[in-house]
């Protein structure tokens, strides 16, 4: 018999406040919470939550090791981490754990706002928790400002102009991470060449098992990233997303097998996982601008 695993969903701002033992926020669809301010005893560990509102984590310092990817890395200098509505994640094991600062704000706040139909285009709150935006001096200084701007806002008395004024530096807050996450994917390139090496070496292993070659979200699960992480990494790297690098990558190794080998233009389909030689001559021309026959003509 499989147990069900309750989920402990949270579905405002108030319910928050409330259950963390804080004083009524001011604003009923956005709050910012210092951890240091809550009890230990407030802090469930280990339960499965989910929020009907957008979460910004800032931590000044970790300690220790922090998971990022397939690997553990140290991060001396602080970070963000983005969950949206509905996400579900765990809460930590270790109440230590629990430091830093949390922005919460409902989707009503921003919803008569540009940034109500834009917020999706931040691809970072569809990453994992565990890829999170890693964060230099500088840029924690940056960060940590914005934060402290937030809360001077919300201790003021509400007016007119209070929800103007907090939907604006949300989205500054915002445009810096997209800045940042852009900066990271460049300068981390230790751990982003293991996950291309890794990327690469799975494709290479379909193409000689000569399977049908796996969809973006079976490489992500394989590689234990969000999809929208891999593909926002790669096109920061290599100016293609995840499915263009796996055509291309397909469109590499027919280019070999057209100009080393006899094997058919049906074959090579065949061994590159199509079931099809039509979808493969389609997908061969509209990158190459040749047919797969005119190709192998260029080395006869």
């Amino acid at each position: 018999m499989i147990q069900k695993t309750d989920i402990h969903h949270i579905k405002n701002i108030s319910q928050l406040v409330r259950e963390l033992g804080l004083t009524a926020t001011p604003h009923p669809l956005i709050t910012l919470v210092n951890y240091n301010d809550v009890s230990a005893s407030m802090l469930k560990k280990g339960e499965k939550i989910s929020i009907d509102f957008y979460k910004i984590s800032f931590k000044p310092t970790f300690k220790g090791q922090t998971k990022y990817g397939q690997g553990y890395y140290d991060f001396q200098e602080g970070g963000l981490a983005f969950l949206k509505p509905k996400q579900i994640v765990f809460s930590p094991e270790n109440t230590d754990n629990y430091q830093g600062f949390a922005l919460y704000f409902h989707q009503d706040l921003i919803r008569n706002y540009p940034l109500g139909n834009t917020i999706n285009q931040y691809g970072f709150f569809s990453y994992d928790v565990s890829e999170g935006l890693f964060l230099s001096a500088k840029e924690k200084g940056i960060i940590t400002n914005l934060f402290s701007s937030i809360a001077d806002e919300l201790t003021n008395n509400i007016d007119s102009f209070s929800q103007d004024v907090l939907v604006s530096q949300i989205e500054l807050l915002l445009n810096y991470s997209n800045r940042f996450y852009s900066r990271q994917f460049i300068t981390r390139k230790a751990v982003n060449h293991d996950i291309i090496t890794s990327l690469d070496k799975l494709l290479d292993d379909y193409f000689d098992k000569k399977s049908i070659l796996p969809s973006v979200k079976c490489i992500c699960s394989q590689l234990k990233l969000s999809q929208r992480y891999l593909s926002d990494m790669l096109r920061s790297l290599t100016g293609l997303n995840t499915q263009q690098y796996i055509q291309q990558a397909v469109i590499e190794k027919a280019k070999e097998k057209l100009s080393t080998t006899n094997l058919s233009v049906s074959e090579i389909a065949y061994e590159l996982g199509f079931e099809h030689s039509q979808s493969f001559s389609k997908l061969f021309r509209a990158k190459t601008k040749r047919s797969p026959l005119e190709f192998r003509q260029l080395f006869n």
